[in-house]
């Protein structure tokens, strides 16, 4: 979602992003945390830690389809969560509060839109990447206007927006909480974080990423609701905020101006189409050319909604993830809006000196919403659950860009130029890439911390506000337009029950676009589950070093079985297939419709 904050303008991110400054009102290194809360953060970090290692042992680890779609496998709650927290990082509960601070309840329409596309995403665009059979996005446009170039080019150009947009913005916004309210190291904080995440990412997979997430998920729904009861019961509920936020003035204010004054239409999600700070033709219209690059063709997440088991949990999964869209609104947006009604000097001054003073920053303070919320509100143990809350969503953020990415390099990138590449050689390429990108974010650091007032981070989202429309619009056309190159088979919306044989294959150099590494079917048998410890009669006795090496890789030294052609084709059949049970196509399109009666009553009630 910080991505398509971009639509925004320069402002999108709040006040002052770009500086992480420690506030002189914020704790500072010599603070310590309460045992208490010291407590809750060692219990978040074993939970985190046990569940990573459990759902790595359990996952199927050793082929493309185990590694990078998890077997798909997954029922339709914990893809649901992973949708979620895929989207919701530390950069949204820092950008999107401190927006709704500066200009109140609007910019909480970025996130009911999700719900939307989310159900395009299950009804319109899976059961066609599911029909086509495919792993990646790039390797989808491969086959629906042929050649390599269009697959590398797209792959490329994801990775660089991961690397320098989405994982760059997490850790500057995680960090800039982690330095407010612990006043931790920030190197060797962003470190920590990362090598976790890295950890059970390697390990596990995709697998391991979407169980993590799933409990990344409760933490930050729990603990940000928490957050927001205190809230309101401070300000005295809605209608307290309504009053306090209009009369949230600093007492230091620039002559001559009235950029200290609440916006008179802050409590309005649809503003006049000219001189409003976000018209609602933007918000509308505009915004959902992003959404839909967001939301149905990004790898981050159509890879969650690839893994489903079949179509009608993917659906599930974007109905519970529509739900969860709804509630930033509340739990962050809102909270943000709080924040500035009781502490207006500090999350609302505009005196450049005074800001600077305050945050580090001379454009403005609103940044500071949501981490001065939690350091003046929560009480001691629920402040370690907060601080974990933004750890969560870091975390999670970043488990899901280091998976998709390795996913994106190794098999559209690295295939390109070995061809003949093994599914083993892949699969150590996948995470050995994941360890580089884990390099490459520690060495981003440093110019993330120097970037001035925000500039860095309004450029980088302004570029990615360039690129994301035509990317829409060339899936949009593979989609739904059948006069364009390739064959039709399966391909497009209109022929993706099309029974055709002449689905197009991929070249016999190429395995990642086959049905037996899609599903996760390894040489060993249903799942890929294998035992890297067992070795064979007779084979050399390995070393710990060896054993721990081809246990991070998923290798094994079992002889591969390969499939007969009918099994290939019944397994073909199988992964292709987007046949639903009557009673819950009916279900998930019941529920569909629900949702969107809710979204809808929720903009008619706060236009």
């Amino acid at each position: 979602m910080s991505t398509e904050l971009a639509a925004m303008g320069p402002g999108a991110s709040g006040n002052g992003v770009g500086t992480t400054t420690a506030p002189r009102s914020a704790p500072g290194p010599g603070v310590s945390l309460h045992a208490y809360d010291i407590a809750v953060l060692v219990v978040y970090f074993v939970f985190v830690i046990g569940v990573g290692v459990w759902s790595s042992i359990r996952a199927s680890r050793g082929t493309i389809g185990g590694y990078f779609l998890a077997g798909r496998s997954m029922s339709w709650w914990p893809i649901g969560a992973s949708l979620m927290s895929s989207n919701v990082g530390s950069g949204l509960f820092i950008g999107l509060a401190g927006t709704g601070a500066a200009g109140g309840l609007a910019v909480g329409g970025f996130e009911w839109n999700a719900t939307w596309l989310l159900l395009a995403l299950g009804w319109i665009f899976v059961p066609v990447y599911i029909a086509a059979d495919v792993v990646t996005m790039p390797q989808y446009l491969k086959k629906r206007f042929g050649g390599q170039r269009i697959q590398v080019y797209m792959s490329v150009l994801s990775l660089i927006l991961y690397i320098f947009t989405k994982i760059s913005t997490d850790i500057f916004s995680g960090a800039l909480f982690i330095q407010m309210a612990l006043g931790w190291n920030l190197y060797l904080s962003t470190v920590t974080l990362l090598v976790v995440t890295a950890v059970y990412t390697i390990t596990g997979g995709l697998t391991a990423v979407i169980y993590t997430d799933t409990l990344q998920t409760v933490i930050m729904v729990g603990g940000a609701l928490v957050l927001m009861f205190l809230g309101f019961q401070e300000v005295g509920w809605y209608p307290g905020l309504e009053e306090r936020y209009s009369q949230a003035l600093p007492n230091v204010t620039v002559p001559n101006t009235s950029c200290h004054l609440p916006r008179p239409d802050a409590f309005h999600m649809l503003r006049d189409p000219v001189r409003g700070d976000l018209p609602w033709p933007g918000l509308i219209f505009g915004l959902t050319v992003l959404a839909t690059w967001c939301w149905c063709t990004d790898q981050v997440i159509v890879q969650r909604s690839l893994s489903a088991k079949s179509l009608s949990h993917a659906k599930g999964g974007s109905v519970l993830g529509g739900y969860l869209k709804i509630l930033p609104m509340f739990f962050i947006v809102m909270p943000g809006m709080i924040s500035r009604a009781l502490y207006p000097d500090e999350v609302g001054c505009v005196d450049p000196d005074v800001c600077q003073a305050i945050c580090g920053a001379r454009v403005g303070c609103s940044n500071i919403a949501y981490p001065k919320l939690v350091m003046a509100l929560m009480p001691v143990g629920l402040r370690g659950l907060m601080i974990a809350v933004i750890m969560a969503a870091l975390m999670s953020s970043l488990t899901s860009i280091f998976n998709s990415s390795s996913t994106l390099f190794a098999i559209d990138v690295w295939q390109r130029f070995r061809r003949n590449a093994t599914e083993q050689e892949l699969m150590v390429v996948g995470r050995v890439f994941v360890v580089v990108l884990v390099v490459i974010s520690i060495l981003w650091i440093p110019i993330i911390q120097s970037s001035n007032s925000g500039q860095l981070f309004d450029y980088i989202q302004s570029v990615t506000s360039y690129l994301a429309p035509p990317i829409t619009a060339l899936f949009l056309l593979a989609i739904f337009c059948k006069r364009v190159t390739e064959p039709l088979a399966r391909l497009t919306w209109w022929t993706r029950h099309c029974p055709c044989s002449e689905l197009e294959k991929e070249p016999p150099e190429s395995t990642a676009g086959t049905a037996q590494m899609a599903s996760g079917e390894g040489p060993t048998g249903a799942g890929g589950a294998e035992d890297p410890s067992r070795e064979q009669p007779g084979a050399p006795r390995r070393s710990w070093g060896q054993w721990l090496w081809r246990w991070l890789c998923g290798l094994s030294g079992a002889p591969e079985q390969a499939l007969s052609p009918a099994e290939k084709a019944a397994l073909e059949q199988k992964l292709t297939s987007i046949a639903e049970e009557p009673l819950w196509r009916s279900v998930c399109n019941i529920n569909a419709v629900l949702l969107l009666a809710v979204n809808v009553f929720l903009w008619g009630y706060f236009a």
